[in-house]
């Protein structure tokens, strides 16, 4: 799995997963050495912390070196890692705990499939309205 290949991380993704992933995580091709300015457009790695930073303005510093030279990519892909790893630590830990429980999980499919319906009635009924569609 890679951020490349398909653009996404399952939520259900290991540790290990998340960090092979983060690695292959394009970042700038012309960002050859250490001391190299870097550039954020294009750059996948920037776009994710983009999203997925919560601490923007340590991002915004961490931008403004990139961009004049002085940090390594790995750095960046270190910060992505560990944003992802926080984010994505507690959606794993409940993702394994409903799977544990079969039946509650077929539980709330059923509730979500009745609810589902109830909304698509109505909204048929408002669309059968409004187009005069309704034959008594």
């Amino acid at each position: 799995m890679s951020f490349n290949q398909i653009n996404a991380i399952n939520l259900g993704a290991t540790p290990d997963e998340i960090r092979a992933a983060v690695k292959k995580v394009y970042t700038d091709s012309l960002h050859l050495r250490v001391q190299d300015a870097g550039h954020l457009e294009g750059n996948v790695a920037f776009t994710y912390l983009d999203t997925f930073d919560p601490d923007q303005d340590g991002l915004a510093q961490l931008k403004a070196h990139y961009v004049r030279g002085g940090i390594a990519d790995s750095v960046v892909k270190s910060r992505l890692e560990e944003c992802l790893q926080t984010l994505l630590a507690p959606i794993r830990e409940r993702r394994e705990r409903f799977a544990q429980d079969r039946s509650h999980i077929m539980r709330l499919l059923k509730e979500g499939t009745c609810n589902a319906r109830e909304v698509v009635a109505r909204t048929t009924d408002e669309v059968k309205d409004a187009f005069g569609l309704r034959y008594f």
